[in-house]
């Protein structure tokens, strides 16, 4: 019997203009935390899809349990006991939690659909794991961090025995990641084997028993991780030293650039207000943020102040002008910039080449369009300048689709259009959401410099070391409210959980 549940030998996977995978071997034990390391880009996510027979490789062979296995579509995978959550969630939209869970496996008597043992066994499972869902909520009704829980019930409803994790983490809370990885050892300890793919250092040193570390589509090697240093795991990464704490200077605040007064927000389904009186200021070269767990309001507040939502109260006033009625478009061109949360849903048009997603707020403008006619070559040198300047690797440069692109390079392509655009206020939501450490420290940088060139940062994480790193300023949001405004220098990550968990409040400034 082999020690691997798992082999995958010598694979390669090629797309047009890259080889993502580069004669690469990956050996999972029974019963492991293997962790899969590398930069965006790095052919993690490929490697995986290979697995779980979204891909075919042109070369190498997988094994399970010794034995030599093809895996022609997922469909063989769940056959084999693996299942996947990816990075970006598999989920239907407009259908309910449960409903997406026993999607493809349903119960059926009579040509009937038989829902009460799967809602039975989907709430047993959820209780069992402490992934609390609504089992009748709709998909687009629920935060990310909630659909990342219905991903990993899919799995746990299909009995799988290799469990793959893309990126697991990039969307929640820093009491979810310790519940999440709590879930993972226990089902580890049950003889699941899991391949956990994450950018973050911290993660792997908790979680895993070994790491796998990719470079630019070749294997590096694999280490106990109780043996290696975060220091040496990301330079095995990135081919270099990495600065992990963010340098600043402090912050000279000019004059105010975003100021909201009693705005709020009421949903539609449930008419509860999600955003409740929010009051706040945001001044040139500061970097302000809004501090709180997922779902308690952040994301329709920013949505608000975009434009993409109508608040239901309140006023909106950028750089002194009330915009509370204008356009997403009359925002733009008036100096405001937004990282959105969701890069998919409001950052990228997927089908499009990269070219054209770097101009989505300005190819209108004079440089890109004459008489009516997009230029399309200045579009593409334009395209071209933000690809180098910014490093994004895209397989065929400017010509690229988005939708073909790592998230850590599709979130690059984002951060690259609104920074050059030079606006005013950045708001900048989970800017750093699944990137790896490299990528994290560059982005970083790039506020930091924008903070310096005295242009006012509104940024929204839930990634509490980014929160004490990079800002001025804390607001907390708890359940709509602003429920304190805090100096990083003078609080711990530990009060601020208590003010994000709504146990402690004083009324922000």
């Amino acid at each position: 019997m082999s020690e691997y549940i798992i082999e995958m030998n010598h694979i390669t996977k090629e797309f047009p203009g890259i080889i993502a995978n580069d004669d690469i071997t990956l050996q999972l034990k029974k019963g492991e935390i293997h962790a899969l390391l590398g930069e965006n880009g790095a052919g993690k996510s490929t490697l995986m899809s290979v697995l779980f027979g979204l891909y075919q490789p042109e070369k190498g062979v997988i094994k399970k349990n010794g034995e030599e296995v093809k895996i022609k579509d997922p469909n063989d995978a769940n056959a084999l006991g693996i299942g996947m959550v990816h990075q970006h969630f598999k989920l239907v939209h407009n259908f309910t939690v449960l409903q997406n869970i026993i999607l493809g496996v349903e119960t059926t008597r009579g040509g009937f659909l038989k829902m009460d043992d799967a809602r039975r066994k989907v709430m047993e499972l959820s209780q069992q794991y402490g992934l609390r869902v609504d089992p009748d909520a709709l998909i687009e009704n629920i935060t990310v961090g909630m659909q990342q829980r219905v991903e990993i019930l899919k799995m746990l409803y299909r009995n799988n025995e290799i469990l793959i994790f893309d990126e697991p983490t990039a969307v929640l809370t820093p009491q979810e990641i310790d519940e999440l990885i709590k879930i993972m050892k226990g089902l580890a300890a049950e003889g699941k084997s899991i391949l956990f793919i994450t950018h973050k250092l911290n993660e792997i040193k908790e979680a895993a028993d070994r790491v796998t570390v990719l470079r630019k589509g070749k294997y590096i090697g694999t280490v106990d991780v109780a043996g290696v240093t975060k220091e040496q795991m990301s330079e095995m990464m990135v081919g270099r030293k990495v600065e992990l704490n963010v340098e600043k200077g402090p912050a000279s605040p000019g004059d105010v650039v975003l100021e909201t007064q009693g705005l709020t927000v009421i949903n539609k389904d449930h008419g509860k207000k999600v955003v409740n009186g929010v009051s706040l200021q945001v001044r040139k070269g500061e970097i302000v943020c809004v501090a709180g767990i997922d779902g308690n309001g952040q994301s329709e507040l920013v949505q608000a102040i975009t434009g993409l939502i109508k608040a239901d109260a309140g006023t909106i006033r950028l750089q002194g002008e009330d915009v509370s009625h204008t356009s997403i478009r009359h925002r733009n061109t008036h100096g405001m910039g937004h990282i959105p949360e969701d890069r998919h849903k409001h950052g990228l048009v997927l089908d499009y080449p990269l070219a054209y997603n770097l101009v989505l707020q300005s190819y209108f403008e004079p440089a890109f369009c004459r008489g009516g006619f997009l230029q399309y070559n200045s579009i593409y040198q334009y395209a071209e300048k933000l690809i180098g300047q910014y490093d994004i690797r895209s397989g065929q440069g400017a010509k690229t689709a988005a939708r073909s692109m790592s998230g850590g390079n599709q979130q690059k392509a984002i951060v690259a259009r609104e920074i050059d655009r030079n606006p005013e206020l950045l708001i900048a939501v989970q800017p750093t959401r699944g990137l790896d450490v490299g990528a994290i420290e560059y982005i970083h940088r790039q506020i930091v410099a924008e903070r310096d060139r005295g242009k006012g940062i509104l940024l929204v994480s839930l990634e509490l070391d980014e929160v004490m790193n990079l800002s001025d300023r804390i607001l907390v949001i708890y359940e709509g409210e602003l429920v304190a405004d805090l100096n990083p220098n003078e609080t711990t990550v530990q009060e601020l959980g208590l003010y994000m968990a709504g146990s402690k409040r004083k009324e922000a400034v």
